[in-house]
């Protein structure tokens, strides 16, 4: 059978503003949970609760969570003009202490041009970068300090509010350890310190990776061949000790459990073609969809998606285009909350 040919419109669905989770759930772990199984036969789909989560995974498997944690890197300042408001987000740290970073008004950060974030602190662009990102450098503080004092958190483009204090809780896992991020790994925002004692009492082993998350995370695919899109990069790092952990996972024939495509793309992307994981820092720009054949993960947790983007087309080549799309329609319909304070799915069994 000749390969499908795949469009960005194969990976579109229509979601009501309504379902756009707009603040987290009441308690944390007190999400719906959707299981999708990939390799049933007729009703491959059941509504559970998050809590569930410590029955699906049995003794033996391992889980492998991504411990990034998001830094406060979204600014509010006054445009070099002194009139009106500009807005800067960090990316990343450059090595001659300046930044990557985007911003908007574009004309506010043109080369040489400063947005003011207070009496003792500016951010200047140094040049633009060939991506279109911006070079910028701190101006009267240093960047800890400015990031201390005016960094704000940044939440996800579809959140329409301002951040609150109960954000600086929920907008992180409950294992966030090094910032790094500009949005958090959101299928681990689920877990509890309790439900990971639980799976662990349980016999399942828990291990940790970093992928910063990078803003291309949000971005949709805007061309109609999925092949022409131009997939962001995301800097990871993965310990030696969950490399080894991986190896004797499979060994003892257990499955390896990925908390989010975050860790999904990070583990994907140092795997060798037998499966097995190399520790150590990396970049990855992998496009995964379907037809893509998985050599780590065996088993997905995961957020509810954006339409035609490239997180809805990874979790569609790990369980099948067609029964990823009948439970967003399922999801839709039996009204799931979407995106990073939404509601999560879990992919079980075998592909078909």
């Amino acid at each position: 059978m000749a390969e499908r040919h795949w469009t960005t419109a194969d990976f579109d669905f229509h979601l009501p503003d309504a379902q756009i989770a707009q603040h987290p759930s009441a308690e944390r772990g007190g999400s719906r949970l959707l299981v999708v199984d990939r390799g049933a036969v007729g009703a491959p789909i059941q509504d559970r609760h998050f809590a569930d989560i410590t029955n699906l995974i049995p003794a033996g498997d391992l889980l492998v969570v991504n411990a990034t944690k998001v830094r406060h890197a979204r600014f509010h300042g006054v445009r070099p003009s002194g009139k009106g408001m500009a807005e800067v987000l960090l990316i990343h740290p450059a090595p001659d202490d300046s930044w990557i970073a985007m911003g908007k008004p574009g004309s506010a950060m043109r080369p040489g041009k400063r947005i003011t974030l207070g009496d003792d602190a500016a951010i200047e662009t140094i040049e633009e970068t060939a991506d279109g990102f911006r070079r910028v450098r701190f101006v009267g503080l240093r960047a800890e300090d400015a990031i201390a004092k005016y960094g704000r958190l940044p939440l996800p483009p579809y959140i329409t509010r301002s951040p609150t204090t109960e954000d600086e809780d929920r907008y992180q896992t409950v294992y966030a350890a090094r910032e790094g991020s500009v949005a958090a790994p959101t299928a681990g925002l689920h877990f509890t310190p309790a439900l990971l004692g639980t799976l662990r009492a349980n016999g399942v082993t828990i291990v940790e990776l970093d992928l910063e998350v990078g803003p291309g995370t949000f971005k949709p695919v805007e061309v109609a061949e999925i092949s022409e899109h131009r997939m962001h990069s995301e800097h990871f790092e993965i310990p030696a000790a969950t490399a080894s952990a991986i190896a004797a996972c499979r060994a003892r024939g257990g499955k390896v459990w990925a908390v989010g495509t975050t860790v999904v793309r990070a583990l994907e992307s140092s795997a060798t073609e037998a499966g097995q994981v190399a520790g150590g820092p990396a970049d990855t720009d992998i496009m995964i969809t379907p037809g893509y054949t998985f050599r780590v993960v065996d088993r997905l947790i995961t957020n509810f998606h954006l339409p035609r983007s490239t997180l809805l087309m990874l979790v569609a080549a790990f369980a099948g285009h067609a029964t990823t799309m009948a439970a967003y329609r399922h999801a839709v319909a039996t009204g799931y909350r979407f995106y990073s304070y939404g509601d999560a799915m879990c992919v079980v069994g075998d592909s078909a």
